[in-house]
């Protein structure tokens, strides 16, 4: 398929409560059926809900988390996929036969299970364990890729998805507004919110803000320019557990240019047409190319003190 539409889309979660957020995924997946997407993303944990759980037990997260492919939540995304005519992708908390947790993003279609990313970054709760693998799987005839979140920020796996041969790399998050060391950031508060009806500019000045899509804007498009790709972004908008979210999921093609966001201080969906010309049209194309592996193969293979395995309860944005 030469041209590919994918929806991206965004919504407020509950945490624990799959049965809401599951409607609103259908809902979500119709209208972008009905608008002719052959895709739709949705953000992490999309289903579970993402902060509630910082304070879990390993029995409470064992209890939320589901077998993948078996599990009921996959079982409502094929019928989602199959009544919309279209492929979902989606985030959990998943758990094996030998209890080990994972934070999971999975590709469903009408048949079932096509892809499942375990993050390889992981936050949020101390019982997560982190992935050990890349994820590329091909999807009508494009070659795509999984990265959830944190696993976005170390740029060496954007390029390691790619080189394994991922043209577009969905990128679900929970992400923005909360402290950093970085110059700006900080929580946004939640008054703003469930004013944004009668007062939405204060709140947009905080969403576009430092706080949230001008730190988005650092480091985004570079990931889709300097590696030819396209950037499926997909975030949380508004409460989630007692954090605010602002959403901002877009679609950054290979020149790293937005080619369509989610603008609605709410829920929403938006869609973008993707073709195949603007993979070997990019710098990031030429650049790929011109890579000398030889040069830094051994100083960016060196071992080092890893903190992959810390689980921070925020992230580090």
């Amino acid at each position: 398929m030469q041209q590919l539409r994918i929806a991206i889309a965004q919504f407020e979660h509950k945490g624990g409560d799959k049965e809401h957020n599951l409607s609103i995924m259908a809902n979500l997946a119709k209208t972008a059926a009905a608008e002719g997407a052959d895709i739709i993303c949705f953000h992490e944990s999309c289903i579970t809900g993402y902060a509630f759980a910082r304070k879990f037990s390993r029995a409470q997260m064992l209890d939320i988390a589901e077998y993948i492919p078996t599990g009921e939540s996959i079982h409502a995304l094929q019928q989602m996929a199959a009544a919309n005519n279209i492929i979902v992708l989606a985030g959990l908390f998943e758990k094996d036969h030998n209890d080990t947790i994972y934070k999971a993003f999975v590709c469903v279609d009408k048949n079932g299970l096509i892809a499942n990313h375990r993050k390889l970054h992981p936050f949020i709760n101390t019982h997560i364990t982190p992935g050990n693998s890349y994820t590329v799987f091909e999807l009508l005839g494009w070659k795509c890729g999984i990265l959830i979140c944190y696993d976005n920020n170390i740029a060496e796996n954007v390029r390691a998805t790619h080189l394994l041969g991922a043209d577009i790399i969905f990128m679900p998050h929970v992400t923005m507004c909360t402290p950093s060391t970085r110059p700006g950031a900080g929580f946004v508060d939640a008054a703003l919110w469930y004013s944004r009806e009668t007062n939405p500019t204060s709140l947009r000045i905080e969403f576009d803000g430092l706080k949230g899509r001008e730190w988005l804007m650092k480091w985004l498009p570079a990931r889709a320019y300097d590696n030819a790709i396209y950037a499926v972004f997909a975030n949380a908008i508004g409460m989630d557990d007692d954090q605010l979210k602002n959403g901002c999921s877009m679609i950054v093609d290979p020149f790293g240019d937005i080619i369509a966001e989610c603008r609605k201080l709410g829920n929403d969906v938006i869609i973008a047409t993707i073709t195949q010309e603007k993979l070997t049209q990019a710098g990031g194309y030429r650049y790929t190319n011109a890579r000398r592996p030889e040069l830094y193969a051994d100083i960016i293979g060196k071992p080092h003190q890893s903190v992959q395995n810390v689980v921070w309860l925020e992230k580090p944005q």
